[in-house]
């Protein structure tokens, strides 16, 4: 039977000069070769090469793989607004706001969401204070992904110097209190969260080894959650992916403290799409091929890029 993308002439964005870049040629490349396999023209479009805009000009559609700033972040998603190119994913508000992590836990305070406690950090913050205010946390960039210039702190000197790390990464960077308990992911698709993943890493935290190259962290896709708890859990990453302004597509990331009380972390927009990441194993959780995921995004896409116009 002809795939709904047979025929098709396709983009998928892909690399960038973001810090995840190889992370976005692996996840774009992967998308690229199924939507091949499906009877598709795809053109690999990497915006750090030239002759990127005119590639994009020849395409109907676009699958948006690029991770971490100017891929994830609203830019070029402005861009193809301005282009009136349908693609795949989130607008630019919802972009635009994940990306930025102290913003997007300003919102879910101020909704009664539950997230941990924060300090926006700055050259002149009093590191004895936040540590006495937090106690143990994880500054973070605030405006990178992949865990990158993420590190955890216990002490104020330490947290300076953890501030001084994370800056490299941009402007804004947070002090987050450590909650201790199993981290969780859960992916949307639609309008539904697909079953969740919980995460066992072998160190201190979920970092960019653990997430890329450690053979020894461990995902449990279906999760092990009870019915009742797992309706609760998807409930939650819904409220909180929509809230947010975002659409489609991505993934919620979440830790569940030891009294059985959720706590919201992030929000991924542009979630990894290699054969093993995150999205595509709770898709196969769910009963669908990465070949129907596509589908889903792009019929989901298209509905939502009609109803802007």
């Amino acid at each position: 039977m002809a795939s709904i993308f047979s025929g098709k002439k396709l983009a998928v964005t892909l690399g960038g000069n973001a810090a995840e870049r190889s992370i976005s040629l692996e996840s774009g490349g992967n998308v690229a070769q199924i939507l091949e396999q499906s009877g598709a023209s795809v053109l690999r479009v990497d915006p750090s090469e030239t002759g990127w805009l005119e590639q994009l000009a020849e395409a109907s559609f676009v699958f948006n793989l690029l991770h971490g700033p100017g891929g994830e972040d609203g830019t070029i998603q402005g861009l193809f607004e301005w282009m009136n190119l349908p693609y795949s994913g989130s607008g630019v508000l919802g972009s635009a706001l994940t990306m930025d992590k102290i913003r997007t836990k300003l919102l879910w305070q101020g909704t009664g969401l539950p997230t941990p406690r924060f300090v926006s950090l700055s050259a002149e913050t009093d590191w004895s204070s936040v540590i006495t205010d937090l106690g143990a946390a994880f500054v973070k960039p605030a405006l990178e992904g992949s865990s990158l210039g993420m590190t955890k702190v216990s002490d104020g000197e330490t947290l300076k110097l953890a501030y001084q790390s994370a800056v490299a990464y941009g402007s804004g960077v947070l002090a987050e209190q450590f909650i201790a308990g199993e981290e969780y992911t859960v992916a949307i698709l639609g309008d539904r969260a697909l079953p969740s993943i919980r995460i066992e890493v072998p160190g201190d935290f979920y970092d960019f080894d653990a997430k890329y190259l450690s053979e020894k962290t461990v995902f449990t896709c279906p999760s092990g959650l009870s019915q009742a708890e797992e309706k609760e859990l998807a409930d939650l990453a819904l409220e909180a992916f929509r809230l947010s302004g975002c659409q489609v597509w991505g993934r919620v990331d979440l830790i569940r403290e030891h009294s059985g009380r959720w706590q919201l972390l992030e929000v991924n927009t542009v979630p990894g799409m290699t054969s093993h990441s995150l999205v595509p194993m709770a898709a196969r959780a769910a009963g669908l091929s990465s070949l129907e995921m596509l589908i889903e995004i792009f019929r989901a896409s298209e509905e939502v890029r009609r109803g802007q116009r």
